[in-house]
């Protein structure tokens, strides 16, 4: 955990200017995790959230925590944070109570201030930081707030939302420095094209014109001091061009790449990938189905960029990098500079969860500012670089297979996933492991090639997370299989392989209730031996039990998940209705979600709903499409996400167990987002559909009987 590497308090929680200041390795992307983690450290110095700051994620300052991914903020930086203030408060009491003569036990600790009984003196908590051990050790059986299940703090507003609202919010997008310099990149027609050669008179013209272009191999970018002339000289320089396309992106039907391309295969036991062998599939099945996710993008409302200053031997990088240590440690072994002579200093992006284009564009940043040193460079990529450039969520296939008994008792579950990585984020390692993960190195003079992809071996990681069913079967095979030479490049989008395995468990969980005569709600708690996933459907019962499954162009679905099959619980019930136009409205969510303590409700709320909301968006609409010469899908029509037009009503459900630790709900929501809608179009229409996105074309195709619409 965090805390093996940073072990001090002072690693978590010091004191400036009279104030509390929490420090995490974890970043803010929006889902208010800094909220959260202010609300825990008041929690336990009872502290007001208004006095307590939140230290700016630099490297060589903040705790080391990694990539801020998978729900962990909570469980990784909060456990520290609320571990660090509980040392603090005991040890506060210890000095308060040498200074006042009386036992700790006897004190009182309130609005962060330490009184006695009968005393009018009281002491603050920050006054007394200067009593405390300088390398105090972070004390994991310090006893914490006994606040009771339930008993939550005053609502808090979540950090930089009025500056947001108010328009006056800074993020990396907006950064300015003196005489800063605005850079774009010339990029290829795709990923395979290589530089042939420039038009030396458009050279000319433009560095004669005041433009530094910046050339390493087939890496081209363009440097000058205002944006708009800039971007007309890219547009110059671009149609300068040469490029040898090398026969150009490979096509065909992922689809069909996926059952067809050579794999590894791993048998995934309790979530975990065993070596050998996996063992063949059913030799008979009751019930069978495939389900199918494409390419989908991270679609950050502003594209990606980053602030770079190669100045004194020292470069310094602002990025809204979800990972900036491992990313710090990839671009200087890029650049052969020393860990200590690169700094990333985290800056907020327009909000996206996933390895988007923010660890590309910092790395070009950086090689344009060595080129042109002293000089601050400010890189901006363009809408068309972020939806063409960015990894994407790789395209996944689930076959899915059951032994079903008369009386409707599923006594045997099988599941194959197969995808391309979803692990490509840069972090050091063997063999350039992190450098070959940066864009701008596939295209240097001396490139650094991506490597071959290694199946992620964790417990519910990568394509397996969630493979493995919650429910209790007697018999169940879960396999998965890496896939290798698929077209584009993927890496890790919101919840992973999760989104595609949930979709496919819980539709399939639907249609097994179909075809043994059970209703789906039933059908889930009968196998389900875990009380708190039982509570939580539980919660949902009386609203399924009113609206029913219905029809004739109106249903309801439901769908439950654990994130992880460790994190929070989750049942999710979807209304919607489906028009004469084929088109899905969606009008109520109600979901019940158990995560443990609850830190901060509004936050968690929050993150349910918008996990929801991109579900939806996901199951709607989404969908990267490509040929030979690029990819197609560059701008919101092409790639269109949902509208405020089609966001529904929700009634959100918190289930707080007493006694229980907080777990991650970032991702809770948009896997079963999807396997509900799936659930409840079926009942609207009798169509079942297994491959996403579920566009008009698409329902209209089913309706048809075409079987690719599945």
């Amino acid at each position: 955990m965090s805390l093996d590497a940073h072990p001090l308090v002072r690693d978590w929680l010091e004191c400036s200017h009279g104030r509390i200041v929490v420090k995490s390795g974890k970043v803010d992307i929006g889902q208010c995790i800094s909220t959260a983690l202010v609300r825990i450290v008041a929690d336990e110095l009872t502290v007001p959230p208004a006095e307590i700051d939140v230290a700016e994620v630099r490297t060589g300052v903040s705790p080391d925590e990694g990539v801020t991914s998978g729900s962990n903020s909570i469980e990784q930086s909060g456990k520290a944070l609320r571990a660090a203030a509980a040392t603090w408060r005991r040890e506060f009491l210890a000095v308060a109570a040498a200074q006042l003569g009386v036992a700790a036990a006897a004190l009182e600790l309130a609005g962060g201030e330490i009184g006695y009984k009968g005393i009018n003196r009281r002491l603050r908590l920050v006054d007394l930081i200067d009593d405390l051990p300088p390398d105090l050790r972070v004390d994991l059986t310090a006893v914490v707030s006994d606040r009771a299940s339930g008993q939550a703090l005053a609502p808090t507003p979540p950090r930089g939302l009025e500056d947001m609202v108010t328009g006056t919010f800074l993020y990396v997008q907006d950064l300015e420095r003196p005489e800063m310099r605005h850079a774009r990149i010339v990029r290829p027609p795709h990923a395979r094209a290589r530089l042939l050669e420039i038009d030396p008179a458009v050279r000319a013209g433009l560095e004669r014109d005041g433009f530094r272009i910046v050339q390493d191999g087939s890496f081209l970018a363009l440097a000058g001091p205002k944006e708009w002339p800039l971007l007309r000289a890219a547009t110059r320089l671009a149609s300068a061009c040469s490029w040898d396309e090398q026969g150009g992106l490979r096509e065909g039907d992922v689809f069909q790449m996926l059952q067809d391309h050579r794999r590894t295969s791993l048998l995934v036991v309790d979530g975990q990938p065993q070596p050998g062998e996996p063992p063949p599939p059913f030799a008979a099945a009751d019930h069978e189905a495939v389900y199918e996710r494409p390419y989908q993008m991270h679609g950050a409302l502003a594209p990606s960029a980053a602030l770079a200053e190669w100045r004194g031997g020292r470069l310094t990088i602002h990025s809204h990098s979800q990972g900036i240590y491992p990313l710090r440690d990839s671009i200087a072994e890029s650049l052969d500079l020393a860990r200590d002579r690169v700094e990333l200093v985290h800056v907020p992006g327009s909000g996206c969860y996933g390895h988007n284009g923010a660890d590309d564009a910092a790395f070009e940043a950086a090689l344009i500012a060595l080129a042109i040193p002293e000089t601050p460079i400010l890189l901006r990529w363009t809408r068309e670089e972020e939806h063409a450039w960015e990894p994407y969520a790789p395209a996944m296939r689930v076959s899915l297979a059951a032994r079903l008994e008369e009386d409707g008792e599923i006594t045997g579950f099988s599941a194959e996933a197969s995808g391309d990585s979803h692990s490509r984020r840069p972090r050091p390692g063997p063999n350039q492991a992190g450098p070959a993960r940066l864009l701008a190195n596939h295209f240097r003079a001396e490139p650094i090639v991506p490597r071959t992809a290694e199946p992620a071996m964790g417990r519910h990681v990568g394509l397996h997370r969630n493979l493995d069913p919650s429910y209790r079967f007697a018999e169940r095979r879960v396999v998965k299989n890496l896939v290798y030479d698929l077209p584009l490049r993927t890496s890790a989008m919101r919840c992973l392989g999760a989104a595609a395995n949930v979709f496919a468990i819980e539709s399939f969980m639907d249609e097994l209730a179909a075809k043994s005569g059970q209703d789906p709600l039933d059908l889930r708690r009968r196998h389900l031996d875990d009380p708190r996933a039982l509570a939580v459907l539980e919660a949902i019962a009386p609203y399924w039990t009113e609206k029913g499954r219905m029809g004739e162009g109106r249903g309801c679905g439901l769908a439950y998940s654990q994130y992880k099959n460790a994190a929070t619980r989750l049942a999710t019930m979807v209304d919607l209705s489906v028009n004469d136009r084929a088109e899905i409205h969606l009008h109520k969510v109600i979901m019940a979600a158990d995560s443990g303590r609850i830190i901060d409700p509004d936050g968690l709320r929050a993150q349910l709903e918008g996990g929801f909301i991109q579900g939806a968006s996901w199951t709607l609409h989404e969908e990267v499409r490509w040929n030979r010469s690029g990819v197609l899908t560059r701008d919101w029509e092409s790639y269109p996400v949902i509208g405020f037009d089609n966001i529904p009503e929700f009634e959100i459900i918190l289930l707080e167990p007493p006694g229980e630790p907080s777990v991650g709900a970032g991702e809770a929501a948009s896997s079963p987002a999807i396997a509900a809608i799936a659930n409840a179009v079926f009942a609207a229409t009798g169509l079942r559909l297994r491959r996403l996105p579920f566009t008009a074309d698409a329902i209209r195709q089913s309706a048809l009987g075409d079987p690719s619409s599945r």
